[in-house]
């Protein structure tokens, strides 16, 4: 499965804004999708993951309430719609498709990666 993350760019504090998370060569229909995001100097960390239907969401605490993760499997897309940004968001945003049907918080479940999109959030 390849993988490309897209919709990452420069924003305000408080604004919006929607990353897609695309597969190619095959699809992820049946794998868990997560999202994870690495600031300057910091580890990779988990954001947000969703199974294969849907059905069950999982998010970091420090973005509870304020990211959604959703998938459109016909179209074979992962969304994450981010508002009320924060500069401590700023990072590069990373899809993965996770080994199962489930998400997963840790990084080690997710054999395949995409590129990531930068996300900027000014104060």
């Amino acid at each position: 499965v390849q993988l490309q993350a897209f919709g990452g760019g420069l924003v305000q504090a408080g604004g919006s804004l929607r990353l897609s998370c695309a597969a190619s060569r095959r699809t992820f229909s049946n794998n868990g999708v997560g999202w994870f995001r690495q600031g300057p100097g910091k580890e990779r960390e988990f954001v947000a993951a969703i199974s294969w239907n849907g059905g069950f969401r999982n998010y970091a605490d420090s973005v509870k309430g304020r990211f959604t993760i959703s998938r459109v499997n016909a179209g074979n897309t992962v969304f994450l719609q981010m508002n009320g940004l924060k500069p401590e968001d700023t990072a590069v945003y990373l899809c993965a498709a996770a080994r199962t049907s489930v998400g997963s918080t840790s990084p080690l479940q997710y054999p395949y990666w995409g590129q990531g999109t930068l996300v900027t959030v000014s104060s």
